[in-house]
């Protein structure tokens, strides 16, 4: 059913102007990187995404006693939130993590309601991180393509000064462009799956640049891309591309059949393990 038409200009343009996270910075303007590199349809379709994601619930994570609050500010001085899930045996502070896991979402989702899955990676010894999107859940800013890409260059600078031994990245659906943008100048030393991601954003205005087919590293001996064939959000049409060249520079590639996208189709256990085994190897 379609709205009204001047009802429906009135909220593209409150969308256009203001798609903003809680809070949105009152009294403070956009900054450069929250401008839309990829027209006007970008900050409706983020306010779409970020609707289906809800509302952030922290109170669920409350008697979880080996996750902890953390909080990064962006180089435009949003404060980006999310968690760290540690490995019990370094809640002491004796031992040290083996690593760090930094997962990346799906644009519908929040770190809440995911964390405490990658349980089995915190037990093999990694702190696990994943943050809101800019503009998501607890996150501050404005929700832009661009902005969130210089998010995540940021995150993996800031944790990168810390002194873990091994460094790994999981990004599913929007979270594996994001990370694939952001890995793309310093790929060779990190160990990444990318699961369910499409081939190509510059079908929906955005610059080429940021496709996943162009931030493939020429070697692709560390990375790992999933896809499913009954995935009916990322289509196999729309990852084929992509999954191509990956295995032609030396990806491994795994198709399963049964699988379709990721926490939505009863196989998030096989598919978690599938990641650890490869960034892991446990």
């Amino acid at each position: 059913m379609r709205l009204p038409l001047p009802r429906y200009l009135v909220i593209l343009a409150l969308l256009t102007a203001n798609a903003c996270g809680i809070p949105c910075h009152a009294g403070q303007p956009s900054s450069g990187l929250e401008q839309s590199i990829c027209g006007l349809k970008e900050p409706f379709m983020f306010w779409l995404w970020s609707s289906a994601a809800g509302e952030p619930g922290a109170a669920r994570l409350a008697q979880v006693d080996n996750i902890e609050d953390v909080a990064i500010t962006s180089r435009d001085g949003r404060i980006l939130r999310g968690y760290r899930l540690r490995p019990p045996h370094t809640l002491d502070g004796k031992q040290s993590p083996r690593g760090y896991l930094l997962v990346a979402q799906g644009n519908a989702m929040l770190a809440d309601q995911i964390i405490t899955r990658f349980d089995p990676f915190a037990a093999l010894g990694y702190d696990v991180y994943i943050f809101d999107y800019r503009g998501y859940g607890r996150s501050e800013g404005k929700r832009r393509l661009r902005a969130i890409l210089d998010d995540y260059r940021e995150i993996i600078r800031q944790l990168d000064t810390q002194p873990y031994p091994h460094r790994s990245f999981y990004g599913m659906s929007f979270g594996g462009v994001v990370l694939l943008d952001a890995l793309r100048d310093h790929s060779s030393d990190k160990t990444l799956v990318i699961d369910s991601s499409p081939s190509r954003l510059s079908g929906y205005g955005c610059p080429a640049a940021h496709d996943p087919v162009n931030n493939l590293p020429p070697d692709a001996g560390n990375l790992l891309v999933i896809a499913g064939a009954k995935d009916y959000v990322v289509k196999p049409v729309a990852s084929g591309e992509l999954l191509a060249l990956a295995e032609e520079r030396g990806a491994t590639v795994h198709r399963e059949p049964a699988w379709g996208h990721p926490f939505m189709d009863g196989h998030t256990q096989q598919r978690l393990q599938t990641v650890r085994q490869f960034l892991l190897g446990q």
